[in-house]
């Protein structure tokens, strides 16, 4: 059956509710941000005024008001993008039961099958962009098309306010002609490695030797190909589906510039603690360990390495990215932030191979101490027992 699948993005999110939510904002360039005082100051969202004098999310304060005079800067108001974000979906479950979020202000849509209901897709994507401009007072951009990746490249493509239809007739005139780092999933890493093979647009990729791509960039190269040239059958999933755990992380920007490998350790261990009471929580353990270095000039490195054993313990999970952090990491600059991740889950009761040169009365009484720790946590609270 020919599917009809829509992609729902609400544009300039945050900002926009800021501005509904007091609409004197509506008449500067404004920009939601994190706060300075705690270093997470980088913009989170932009309206349209802000746009358009330059300013780019993920760009630190400093250089959003060095580009747009009379910047206003707001900070976040999460409760309430939630709620929107809610209101939103409300109005989207009047034509389906199939909405997959992605992320807070995305959604996808399967409408297939219902044309005799609610007339063509196109019509029903003009429907919801009036019903949720007229009801909750926000605009949105709705691609239309025959599979996710090309419904999601669709929304892109005309905002504010539009709906654009990719169609199987014209994806090829809409599509192919575009940069490669368009595509959904291709970042800045993947648009590099595409152009060392002269692979500068979407229709490059699609009519390039899949062996060559594979060889470069492994089956994940694959995938980009087959989306490239139109062959995404994934299924839009109901809204309650929930996709299994691939990693647990926790990061922070810290308060001050780390400068030493000591402190570097103290923040890495204090952040594995919420890695390895996630993970047990999961009933998952982690068979690597995954770190994210961000220096002082927004600048960051990720690096990851196989454990010897899959774990929860925080204590292991730390020692791991520390020694990682210390192998890889050259001090060419101070650290402003990091992330702990574990990553290549397996099952907490998972049968595991033990060797003999290891000691795993140890690790087992490590574990004991680890459910105590956590058991205290849980009755009196995170902050009864904490790292010395």
């Amino acid at each position: 059956m020919e599917r009809d699948i829509l992609h729902c993005d609400m544009n300039n999110f945050f900002a926009s509710v800021e501005c509904r939510l007091n609409p004197e904002l509506k008449k500067y360039p404004v920009a939601v941000c994190g706060s300075v005082e705690e270093r997470h100051g980088i913009v989170l969202a932009k309206n349209e005024l802000a746009k358009a004098q330059g300013v780019k999310t993920a760009e630190t304060v400093a250089s959003a008001k060095s580009k747009c005079r009379g910047l206003v800067i707001v900070p976040p108001h999460f409760e309430e993008y939630l709620r929107y974000s809610r209101l939103a979906r409300k109005i989207y479950e009047r034509y389906t039961d199939l909405i997959e979020p992605f992320g807070m202000d995305e959604c996808w849509l399967d409408i297939s099958g219902t044309r005799r209901l609610f007339g063509a897709p196109e019509k029903v994507a003009d429907e919801i962009r009036r019903t949720v401009k007229e009801k909750l007072g926000l605009t949105i951009s709705v691609g239309v098309s025959f599979n996710k990746v090309f419904a999601k490249l669709g929304s892109d493509m005309k905002k504010p306010d539009a709906v654009t239809v990719i169609s199987e007739a014209n994806y090829r005139d809409k599509v192919w002609p575009l940069p490669v780092s368009e595509l959904l999933y291709v970042g800045p890493a993947t648009t590099r490695k595409l152009r060392m093979l002269s692979v500068n647009t979407i229709g490059d990729l699609a009519n390039c030797e899949p062996g060559i791509i594979r060889s470069k960039l492994g089956k994940n190269g694959l995938m980009l190909w087959t989306f490239a040239n139109g062959w995404d059958y994934s299924p839009v999933m109901p809204s309650e589906y929930t996709p299994p755990i691939k990693s647990v992380g926790h990061g922070t920007t810290c308060v001050r510039d780390l400068d030493t490998n000591y402190e570097v350790w103290q923040v890495m261990y204090e952040l594995a603690q919420d890695v390895g009471h996630r993970l047990r929580d999961y009933g998952l353990t982690a068979k690597g360990v995954q770190i994210t270095v961000r220096d002082k000039d927004l600048g960051w490195r990720q690096y990851q390495h196989p454990l010897h054993y899959p774990t929860q313990s925080p204590l292991e999970i730390a020692q791991a990215g520390y020694a990682l952090f210390r192998q890889m990491y050259r001090w060419d600059k101070p650290v402003r932030a990091l992330t702990v991740r574990g990553i290549n889950m397996a099952g907490a009761h998972d049968p595991i191979q033990v060797d003999m040169f290891n000691d795993y009365l140890a690790r087992e009484r490590r574990r004991a101490l680890d459910d105590a720790i956590d058991e205290i946590r849980r009755r009196w609270g995170y902050t009864a027992i904490r790292p010395a």
